[in-house]
C-alpha cells in the first residue's frame, strides 16, 4: 500500500509544498528589505488553495469557474508604511510570517510522524 495515496498524507504533502513556496517568497521579501521601491509579496492563503481543489468539477463548458490559478505570488494588500525610497517591506511583519510558517511546518511534520507511527503500529511493526 502506498502511503502517499492516503488522504492525510496527500494533504500534508500539499501543505508542506505551500509552506516551502511561502518561505521562499518571505525570504525574498527580507532580502529586498533595503531595495528602493520594493513592495512585500505573499502567496495566496492555503485555505483558498484548498477551497479551489475541493470545488465541484465543471461538467459543461457553460459552467462558470470562480477560481484563478493556484499559488499566485501577489503584492500584500495590507496598507504599509513606505520608506522615503519607496520600500514597503516591514521587516518585523516578515519575520513574524517566517516564524508562523516555521511553526506550521513543524506541526505538519509532527502530525505526519505520529500518523505514520500509528500506521506502523496497526500493521504490527514497531
Amino acid at each position: 500500500m502506498d502511503p502517499s495515496r492516503i488522504g492525510m498524507f496527500a494533504l500534508a504533502e500539499r501543505r508542506l509544498v505551500w509552506l516551502d513556496r511561502r518561505q521562499a517568497v518571505l525570504a525574498q521579501n527580507i532580502a529586498n528589505a533595503d531595495s528602493p521601491g520594493y513592495a512585500a509579496r505573499d502567496i495566496t492563503p492555503f485555505a483558498a488553495h484548498l477551497d479551489r481543489s475541493l470545488a465541484p468539477a465543471r461538467t459543461s463548458g457553460a459552467h462558470l469557474t470562480a477560481f484563478g490559478p493556484p499559488d499566485r505570488v501577489r503584492k500584500e494588500r495590507v496598507a504599509t508604511e513606505r520608506a522615503p525610497d519607496g520600500n514597503a517591506v516591514q521587516l518585523e511583519d516578515q519575520l513574524l510570517k517566517v516564524a508562523d510558517t516555521d511553526t506550521a511546518q513543524r506541526l505538519v511534520t509532527g502530525l505526519v510522524r505520529k500518523y505514520a507511527d500509528l500506521f506502523r503500529t496497526a500493521l504490527g511493526r514497531s
